[in-house]
């Protein structure tokens, strides 16, 4: 790229003398970067032009965009932050030097074991120095955006992992300062290479029906134009293509409601450009006096703005009789909000930049709290599930606004309100009415906490995350700490009865408690039982860890003739495809570690690898092993409920079932002596995992005392 272009995108907006300081930087930058080459084989040179292209696009000021093409000078060159003070200013070295504190950081991670660690560490530094200057998070952006479109030059595996965390913390970032115009290239660019057969495959279908789209977006473009010039409506209307990455997201909902990619209509949307407040609702009165609008798909974001400071006037109208168009409608300024968010607030007068956005980055204020409470793993999990997620705004009684990340429940709240309000939480009413505490809050719900009088203490269903009970790590960190500060031997007793209860309920064949905590990596039983006590890892945790890490002893075996079941998908190693069936006496599913064991004439019986028969088996030969294929199939499993017999009981467990979306195929009872019953279930479910879920839910059901699976053979 030559630095005319960045000259004159930059003269287009900043005055001569701002724009001489780009054109200093620049010239600065070429002199030190003078015979580097990027992995590319392009001048090094490059990227700081690119990503100062990318800041003057945003209209970002001038020492940002020198910043940004010096942003690798200090630690790519050796110049000293006083040798580019001298030259540039305090407020330039001050950028520089943020920006390359990150970089520092992001490369310690290539070489460091803990992967984890050092990308929360990164993401704490970038965050806190975000909270004090706004630029330096944007010049990282702008960074990452144009590495990203560079991406090819590096290592598969290097790619994959960039991809990853731009698609997990940089375009959700992106998202969260209302810088729409980085989030959605960024997304697009990481699904390239996370998922580089089905961008392509998405791409190639948007291309094939390119033609036909854009003829009709063109039609209705031209009506509407027509129709609001009518109206004295002065306008600018244009189509918005989907994003690829959208798309796919859209192509996942769309799936799981049996329709296709060619059912998808909403590929391209209508944009309306208008010059006032007033002009918006105007033309929304146009647009659904010329189409047929869908109530259900109206959103006002002018009157009720977005968290990151999004507005427009959303609304899907039927055109030409059956086909449904979205179209927004916002004035110019909104606009520029919409896509550049915060770095369309800054102001530029006499060399000073002013904020004009506080209210819209208080979210920013939370995370200086919780830098000395949080671990650095915990600190990453509460940035990715309580702040770069879309907001839900509740009241309390008195009508206070509290914001909530989206999907957060009652406890949250409390926890939100105050960590001692979320410990003694026995219950909460929303919208007057006494609701679970799984319940998901919604925009405009009032929230009222019913607490204890004394001390109580919370219940370490809570941190169970197939209950539903807490969504955020703030929530989640909370009750942890509670937990760690119990005696030990008191943890070590609450983790005994879960263990009991919780893995000894799913029917795995563990060879001893000893051997399960050296594969999670703890020091033996009471290790494990403090962990689980004070919560710092969870049932459903171990028992994705044990599906994966048991094998078999070598004993003998006894084989009990396999039930045949629907097909399965699975893989045997070094042979073509070959019948297989799932063995009735362990029921394996995915995620349960497998083996084969060879039929005479009857082709592979798959075992779970901790099977009794398997266990005991002579012939070992016999043994073949193989893992799972394609799992988008269900298979059958039963499970065992005791419970104190009452109205509704079973109603009560179906509906959890349906909830899930799983079939019951069968339901039978057992003994039912005095108050108590035995219910069998046979459920149809995708794997291990969901199946736990399920369990978890039906325990916690009313008079529900224990829930088993069944189908371990015991072998004399």
């Amino acid at each position: 790229m030559e630095v005319n272009a960045l000259i004159e995108q930059a003269s287009a907006y900043l005055p001569d003398d701002k724009v001489a300081l780009v054109k200093a930087a620049y010239e600065f930058a070429s002199r030190a970067h003078q015979g580097q080459v990027r992995k590319t084989g392009e001048p090094y040179l490059e990227h700081p032009l690119n990503t100062a292209m990318i800041l003057a696009e945003f209209h970002l000021d001038a020492e940002t965009l020198a910043a940004g093409l010096l942003h690798d000078v200090p630690e790519d060159c050796g110049v000293s932050l006083d040798d580019i003070e001298a030259d540039f200013g305090l407020q330039v070295v001050k950028l520089v030097d943020g920006v390359t504190k990150l970089n520092k950081l992001t490369s310690r991670a290539r070489t460091r074991e803990t992967e984890s660690k050092v990308q929360a560490e990164n993401l704490r530094k970038m965050l806190l120095a975000t909270a004090e200057d706004l630029r330096v998070v944007l010049i990282k952006l702008a960074d990452r955006l144009h590495n990203m479109r560079t991406l090819g030059a590096l290592p598969a595996e290097k790619r994959r992992a960039i991809a990853q965390e731009t698609l997990e913390i940089y375009a959700p970032l992106a998202h969260r300062l209302g810088v729409r115009e980085a989030k959605w290239q960024l997304e697009d660019l990481a699904f390239r290479y996370l998922k580089p057969r089905l961008y392509h495959r998405i791409a190639r279908l948007v291309a094939g029906k390119r033609a036909e789209r854009e003829g009709f977006v063109t039609e209705v473009s031209q009506i509407l134009c027509q129709e609001l010039d009518k109206a004295d409506i002065k306008a600018k209307v244009s189509g918005r293509p989907k994003h690829i990455y959208s798309i796919y997201q859209k192509m996942g909902k769309y799936d799981a409601r049996g329709k296709n990619f060619g059912d998808i209509h909403d590929l391209f949307a209508l944009r309306v450009l208008v010059d006032s407040v007033s002009d918006c609702y105007k033309a929304l009165g146009v647009l659904h006096n010329l189409w047929r609008p869908t109530p259900e798909e109206f959103d006002d974001f002018i009157a009720n703005p977005k968290d990151n400071g999004y507005q427009a006037l959303h609304t899907t109208v039927m055109c030409q009789g059956t086909t449904p168009l979205e179209i927004q409608i916002r004035t110019h300024d909104m606009h520029r909000v919409n896509e550049y968010g915060v770095a369309a607030h800054w102001l530029y007068k006499e060399g000073k930049v002013g904020e004009q956005f506080n209210d819209e980055i208080a979210w920013l204020r939370q995370i200086g709290d919780w830098r000395e409470e949080l671990d650095s793993e915990e600190f990453l999990e509460s940035i990715k599930t309580d702040v770069l997620v879309d907001r839900v705004f509740v009241y309390t009684p008195k009508g206070e606004i509290k914001e909530l990340p989206k999907g957060a429940t009652p406890l949250d709240f409390a926890f939100r309100i105050h960590t001692d309000l979320g410990y003694r939480c026995i219950g909460a009413k929303v919208n007057g009415r006494l609701g679970p505490l799984s319940y998901t809050l919604k925009n405009g719900d009032v929230v009222d906490i019913m607490a204890s009088k004394g001390d109580k203490g919370p219940s370490l269903d809570w941190l169970n995350p197939e209950l539903g009970y807490i969504k955020t790590s703030h929530a989640r960190s909370k009750v942890r700490q509670w937990f760690k500060k119990q005696e030990r031997g008191q943890c070590i007793e609450t983790g005994k009865q879960i263990w009991d209860r919780e893995l000894k309920r799913l029917g795995i064949g563990l060879p001893s408690v000893d051997k399960v905590a050296r594969l999670l990596d703890y020091d033996g039983a009471d290790d494990l039982f403090a962990a689980l006590g004070s919560g710092s890892i969870n049932s459903s945790q171990i028992v994705l860890k044990l599906s994966g890490d048991l094998e078999p002893t070598e004993e003998g075996v006894e084989v009990l003739p396999p039930r045949k079941v629907s097909p399965v998908s699975i893989n045997v190693l070094g042979v073509g495809d070959l019948l297989t069936r799932l063995a009735n006496c362990c029921r394996p599913l995915p995620g349960d570690k497998i083996i084969g064991y060879i039929t005479q004439g009857r082709g592979i019986t798959v075992h779970r690898r901790d099977c009794p028969n398997i266990i005991h088996e002579e012939e070992k030969e016999r043994l073949i092993k193989v893992e799972w294929g394609d799992v988008a199939q269900v298979y059958p499993v039963m499970i065992q409920v005791d419970a104190w017999d009452r109205v509704g009981l079973i109603r009560d467990i179906s509906a959890i079932i349906a909830e899930e979306g799983v079939n019951l195929s069968e339901a039978g009872m057992g003994n039912h002596r005095d108050d108590s019953v035995i219910l069998y279930f046979t459920l149809e479910v995708k794997s291990a995992a969901q199946l736990s879920k399920i369990m978890s839910r039906v325990y916690s059901v009313w008079n529900v005392v224990s829930v088993t699976r069944k189908g371990e053979i015991s072998v004399n």
